[in-house]
């Protein structure tokens, strides 16, 4: 029997614009379903024996979470969902800024710019580090397969993305030969070992009453992070004082606004 969860969403909520706000929607244990505009993750409660797979789609300022396949803590299911996407930011401060600029007065008339994000910081952790000096296929690569070596597995075989506490048991090597991480593979190892360890609490960096510029420096101690990946994670905490300019990002903007130049 399914279990089904209705949510009221905010006016100036758009379930399309964010579920496609960047590439995260494309990486595991997230699935895009863009025919049906519908987003599929596999959560987990820290209670239950196995993680369950939910389908969330909106429609009328309302989304229906959808899941089946085994029992899981509804509070902490839509705590979860009200976070990955965003529903309590206050968009009035952005929007007013944007007011009066026309290249992108469609973004507070489509109810646009949240940015969609995982349940929980190692996570988005975890995924920066896997963009960081190669292509997008290489990023899903990365990511997929570290969900399905190391995730648990939920009642219909998809998997959730794994603990650090997975990440930790494995020796670099398996980074290397099995995730195909390259460079990166000592660098999961480190922080995997010291956010299981206690060492590291980037989830407090949600709550954390520390001056962006200081908390962009705590996250570029962790060894792979440098600017782009530190502010890349700062926008997914709700701190959008940098940019997070990747080179793909940087020849994107060239192509489209020095064309005759």
């Amino acid at each position: 029997m399914p279990n089904i969860l209705i949510v009221e969403t905010r006016p100036d909520f758009s379930f399309v614009h964010t579920i496609r706000s960047h590439g995260w929607s494309d990486l595991l244990p997230f699935e895009l379903d863009e025919e049906n505009q519908r987003l599929s993750y596999v959560f987990t409660d820290g209670i239950s024996l196995k993680p369950v797979s939910a389908v969330i789609s909106g429609d009328g300022g309302k989304l229906k979470i959808e899941t089946s396949g085994g029992d899981i803590d509804n509070g902490k299911l839509l705590r979860d969902v009200r976070h990955i996407l965003r529903l309590d930011d206050n968009m009035d401060e952005f929007y007013g800024v944007i007011r009066n600029d026309t290249s992108l007065d469609w973004v507070s008339t489509s109810n646009a710019g949240r940015l969609l994000r995982s349940p929980n910081v190692f996570e988005d952790l975890v995924k920066t580090l896997c963009t960081t000096n190669c292509s997008w296929g290489a990023t899903k690569k990365m990511v997929a397969n570290l969900v399905d070596k190391l995730g648990e597995p939920a009642s219909d075989g998809k998997r959730a993305f794994p603990t650090p506490e997975a990440l930790a048991k494995m020796p670099v090597e398996f980074f290397r030969d099995e995730i195909r991480a390259g460079y990166r593979s000592a660098y999961f190892a480190e922080m995997a070992g010291s956010i299981a360890s206690g060492d590291l609490e980037p989830e407090a960096w949600l709550h954390s009453e520390m001056p962006s510029v200081e908390l962009r420096k705590e996250i570029k101690r962790i060894k792979g992070f440098g600017d782009y990946a530190a502010d890349n994670l700062l926008k997914l905490l709700g701190r959008y004082d940098g940019l997070a300019l990747d080179s793909w990002l940087r020849a994107g903007f060239y192509k489209k606004h020095n064309k005759e130049k």
